[in-house]
């Protein structure tokens, strides 16, 4: 029985990325063997066992065999004769497909280490082609090393695109677009993610509202990029500059739908394209299951994101109707979430990456001065029910007016 370190902890280590999760590969083994070690059986699809100690995953060496569309229409088969060779060979990049023995040396059957040093992803075979989930993956891993100079090798792209052509992306479950989206956003460079769909064709599959946004014009006096979805792709990338939070970067990139549907006789300019973003971040959202808080953080940024930009001229009882709009009294955080994304989308403009956003300062003056007020001494009046909300609510205007003329002054 021979025990190989392989997959995201190698390429990491010789990288000199950070990496906390460590895979195995046993070659040589039966399950009864690990089992007789003390390792726990946990996998539903083939054998993977938990170190009794470490916890971490130790698979017998396996080969598979494409039975059906899709990422689930696999058979796999484990034997004590499956080498590591014909294990690494199913992987998915050459980066991906390289292990270390016990004593720390590499084995490169398919000259991972050499794409590492180009900083190439390639496809280790042909057999990439029968997982349509490799396309997120790839596409993910160009989002993460963007920063380091990576790139999708040619002939990758050229099968990417290939699987597109031939439906096999169509095959993609919601569940698993979600997951490896949400994994892509939280990468240093998320909107290299979107762009490498593009590149390949699958994001007219997997999120035609986003796609659609390409080669629309917008004003170039608002937008001098003039590409609507060139801006929500710079959107993004500042969005990722300004924090981590996922929630945020999905809300910066599809804040813009409605500017797709646009009649073209109307373009460059959008009037109304934030009510006409709802349905579809709606309908994206639904599709490709993203949870609650995603969605609602995204249709209030898409309804309400010009609000945030003309908040030093908004009127108290507008203020007013955005904070309840964003149910800033109740969920501080999410109205700070708002914020972000638009100042976010206010730099994401060729040219504004570093302009100021005092609006959202402004915003988080009006919300403080909303919040100082003793809701005791409202009740202290006598005021119960409705007339308890009519109450606070003309001493909230009462602050916001305040607020805004100290701010004037």
């Amino acid at each position: 029985m021979d025990i190989y370190l392989v997959g995201g902890a190698v390429r990491d280590k010789r990288l000199g990325y950070p990496y906390s999760e460590k895979d195995w590969v046993v070659v040589g083994a039966r399950p009864e063997d690990l089992q007789a070690q003390g390792f726990t059986p946990v996998g539903k699809d083939f054998p993977v066992f938990l170190h009794p100690q470490t916890g971490e995953e130790y698979a017998l060496a396996r080969t598979e065999r494409k039975t059906a569309p899709g990422y689930t229409g696999f058979q796999f088969h484990t034997a004590p004769d499956v080498t590591l060779e014909q294990d690494l060979a199913r992987r998915d990049l050459t980066i991906n497909a390289m292990a270390e023995n016990e004593r720390g040396e590499l084995v490169d059957p398919y000259g991972g280490a050499r794409d590492l040093d180009a900083r190439l992803l390639r496809h280790v075979s042909p057999a990439f082609s029968e997982d349509p989930v490799r396309i997120l993956r790839v596409a993910r891993f160009a989002a993460r090393y963007h920063h380091l100079g990576f790139t999708v090798a040619e002939d990758t792209l050229a099968l990417m695109r290939d699987m597109v052509a031939s439906g096999e992306v169509d095959h993609l479950v919601p569940e698993r677009v979600w997951k490896e989206m949400e994994r892509a956003l939280g990468e240093r460079d998320p909107q290299v993610f979107i762009q490498c769909l593009r590149d390949c064709g699958a994001l007219a599959r997997v999120l035609p509202e986003v796609d659609a946004l390409f080669g629309v014009p917008q004003r170039p006096e608002h937008h001098p990029e003039v590409d609507t979805g060139v801006h929500c792709l710079m959107v993004l990338e500042q969005a990722a500059k300004l924090t981590g939070d996922t929630r945020v970067r999905f809300a910066a990139l599809i804040h813009d739908l409605g500017k797709g549907v646009t009649p073209k006789e109307e373009w460059p300019r959008h009037i109304g394209h934030e009510h006409r973003s709802l349905p579809l971040v709606d309908t994206l959202c639904e599709r490709i299951t993203a949870p609650k808080d995603y969605r609602r953080l995204a249709l209030l940024a898409a309804e309400y994101h010009t609000h945030g930009h003309r908040a030093l001229e908004l009127k108290p009882a507008t203020i007013l109707k955005l904070l309840r709009a964003a149910d800033a009294f109740r969920k501080p955080v999410q109205f700070e979430q708002f914020l972000l994304c638009c100042e976010a989308d206010a730099r994401g403009r060729t040219g504004f990456e570093d302009r100021n956003y005092p609006q959202a300062d402004y915003l988080r003056g009006a919300l403080k001065a909303c919040q100082a007020i003793d809701n005791r001494e409202i009740a202290a009046q006598g005021h119960t029910g409705k007339a308890f909300g009519e109450a606070l609510d003309r001493e909230r205007l009462a602050r916001l007016s305040e607020f805004k003329g100290s701010r004037a002054s």
